[in-house]
């Protein structure tokens, strides 16, 4: 049986990951989990710099402007985490999960998780990305554990 490129549910085509019958809720789950977490994570200093230094320590990265609220770095990465969280959030509303999708939720948690812990490491951000870190780390082992487990599915099936 051929397959399609996203894993999904209802009459929609199969996957490389899901076969007819399987169920998307995992998948979609933890969609809609990391989606939130990296919402809620990207729009923070956006909306409220103060409140995002109070918890995460003051940045060094603002503007010579004369403005203490133009933190470029902060709202960059702001703004990139909360692009990908959209993205995660409309693959799980949708219910679907293309690999691309998977690619960008594993490498960004990833990628994240380097940030905090080689950063902290170095001493130019506070131990409370390590928090980050932990929680990154949970987002890569469920998606590890989902994959393997529709991998070994596949392979039982004779996918």
């Amino acid at each position: 049986m051929a397959h399609a490129s996203a894993i999904h549910a209802g009459n929609e085509p199969a996957t490389a990951w899901q076969r007819p019958g399987t169920s998307l809720r995992p998948f979609a789950t933890l969609l809609w989990l990391q989606g939130a977490y990296y919402l809620v994570t990207g729009v923070w200093p956006l909306v409220s710099i103060e409140t995002f230094q109070m918890v995460t320590g003051r940045k060094t990265d603002h503007l010579v402007t004369g403005r203490e609220a133009d933190h470029w770095l902060v709202m960059t990465v702001g703004v990139l985490v909360t692009a990908i969280s959209l993205t995660l959030l409309v693959g799980a509303w949708r219910r679907q999960c293309p690999a691309e999708v998977v690619v960008l939720a594993v490498t960004s948690a990833v990628g994240l998780t380097a940030i905090d812990v080689i950063y902290v490491a170095r001493q130019v951000i506070p131990p409370i990305y390590l928090v980050d870190a932990v929680a990154e780390s949970v987002l890569i082992a469920a998606w590890a554990y989902l994959l393997v487990r529709e991998g070994k599915t596949r392979r039982v099936k004779g996918a």
